[in-house]
């Protein structure tokens, strides 16, 4: 935590655009993200210390004591970030997914996969309890990438729920909060509520986001604290299996329409079975770039 000053400030912002931008392309975490640029533990310490008894302490000592706290300055940059980008690089990154979908799943690819290194070399000790730990992660998140998406749902209670998984899904290393909402069916419902500002529905998701957000954050922080190596294993193996949902040549099987939103079901194929143009070589350099964009993002964060 230490004493920060601005430009340390600018920096997590910049991380936080980053994860708004992962959270963004369904099949990617934010919490990778996070993980990667050294902010993860920080992040679910400070949300952690969110809780009723902050009130009392705001009556007593005052707002400030309350934001030093809860690390307020670290969260409000991050989550600057975050809305800063959901605004902006969103555009941009649907344009991608649009026009440039091989490069953009490449890219993100080589930079997934990089984090599966990344995230395995923090555990210290290996056994067999780490290995069996890191193939059943693998094994949940590969899972969880092959279920079909679910018709429209609309119920509050529901979509409270939902609220709530994709935001333990968007802390998570591996599995995107996007890609959760894609699979229970409350995607389109959620994005259309955002559009229509239809406050109920985006009150209740937002409770449910916040509900899940504190509960989850105490979970893993409580995991973090006792059982760290097993904790990291797990974290490992749901980046290693979700590489398969971000393979980035696909063959379409069939294709949902929601309403106006289209849902592609697909299966992975290699590149010489592709319908489209492979771009084999751009697609080898984007997924380099990526994979080498953890390493200097690793070599910056132990520089300072």
């Amino acid at each position: 935590m230490g004493n920060r000053n601005f430009l340390d400030y600018i920096f997590i912002t910049l991380k936080g655009m980053a994860m708004g931008a992962a959270d963004v392309v369904p099949g990617v975490s934010g919490g990778t993200i996070a993980f990667i640029s050294g902010i993860y533990e920080e992040l679910i310490t400070s949300i952690n210390s969110i809780n009723l008894g902050l009130l009392k302490t705001w009556k007593t000592e005052g707002f400030m004591s309350v934001w030093k706290e809860v690390n307020g300055n670290f969260l409000l940059a991050l989550f600057a970030g975050i809305f800063i980008s959901l605004f902006s690089l969103a555009t941009l990154v649907s344009w991608l997914l649009e026009n440039e979908p091989v490069l953009l799943w490449s890219f993100f690819f080589g930079l997934v996969l990089a984090s599966v290194f990344f995230v395995g070399k923090e555990i210290k000790r290996w056994n067999l309890g780490i290995i069996t730990a890191l193939i059943l992660g693998a094994i949940v998140a590969f899972f969880i990438t092959t279920l079909p998406p679910n018709e429209n749902i609309e119920s509050l209670p529901f979509l409270f729920l939902s609220g709530a998984l994709a935001v333990c899904a968007m802390i998570l290393p591996g599995i995107s909060g996007a890609f959760i909402l894609v699979l229970l069916g409350s995607y389109k419902t959620i994005l259309d509520a955002v559009h229509e500002k239809d406050i109920k529905i985006i009150i209740t998701v937002g409770l449910g986001a916040v509900f899940g957000l504190l509960s989850f954050a105490r979970l893993l922080k409580w995991m973090f604290t006792h059982y760290k190596n097993i904790t990291l294993a797990i974290l490992t193996g749901f980046i290693l299996g979700s590489l398969n949902k971000i393979w980035p040549w696909k063959r379409i099987l069939e294709t949902k329409v929601f309403g106006d939103k289209t849902v592609i079901i697909d299966t992975n194929t290699s590149p010489f079975n592709y319908d489209g143009n492979p771009q084999i070589l751009y697609a080898i350099i984007a997924a380099f770039i990526g994979f080498s964009l953890i390493f200097i993002l690793e070599k910056t964060a132990s520089k300072k």
